[in-house]
């Protein structure tokens, strides 16, 4: 039910999306040296590797660390990256991943493939074996200030809570928060 739920809201969203995606890519490239999309290593689904799309809003040569661990993420930024970030566009690509089942629409946010701890903590709650989701609620109790134990607890009452009804609610307080621009540092 999930998965059919993930690809009729995908070919929804990808359909209304289209043209945004489309400006978006443009400007990234237009603002600064390098590829529209940025594909990132990501753990997914029983810690199998993925390469998960973004719209690049890191200028080129940025070390591939979660941004909280760089010394001034600022410095990294493209002209429009802060505006991407804050405003979420820069996630518009993982739609793709979702339409080819890689991520869903809901669950854990994918780690990246050097978050050992992040990884280590989660197959040992079992939230590995979860689809990573484009939000989930981690993201909308905390987002990038959460610590890795805090998240991983919100990702293990996911995984105990998970429905559809409880995926429609986070859709709902992720749009809000969206909306506010609740929770993005940088």
């Amino acid at each position: 039910m999930k998965r059919l739920f993930d690809l009729i809201l995908g070919l929804c969203a990808a359909a209304v999306l289209a043209l945004p995606i489309v400006v978006v890519a443009v400007l990234v490239r237009l603002t600064s040296n390098g590829p529209a999309l940025y594909w990132s290593d990501r753990v997914g689904k029983s810690n199998a590797v993925f390469r998960m799309p973004k719209f690049r809003s890191m200028r080129v040569g940025t070390p591939t660390v979660a941004t909280h661990l760089l010394q001034d993420p600022k410095v990294y930024l493209t002209p429009i990256g802060s505006f991407l970030r804050k405003s979420s566009l820069d996630e518009l690509p993982q739609l793709w991943s979702i339409l080819v089942g890689d991520m869903s629409f809901v669950g854990p946010r994918p780690a990246l493939f050097n978050q050992d701890d992040l990884i280590a903590l989660r197959t040992q709650f079992g939230v590995h074996e979860l689809v990573p989701g484009l939000t989930g609620w981690a993201q909308i109790n905390g987002r990038d200030g959460l610590p890795i134990p805090e998240k991983v607890k919100l990702d293990v009452e996911y995984l105990q809570r998970q429905s559809l009804w409880f995926d429609i609610w986070i859709l709902w307080l992720t749009f809000v928060k969206v909306l506010r621009r609740d929770g993005v540092s940088h």
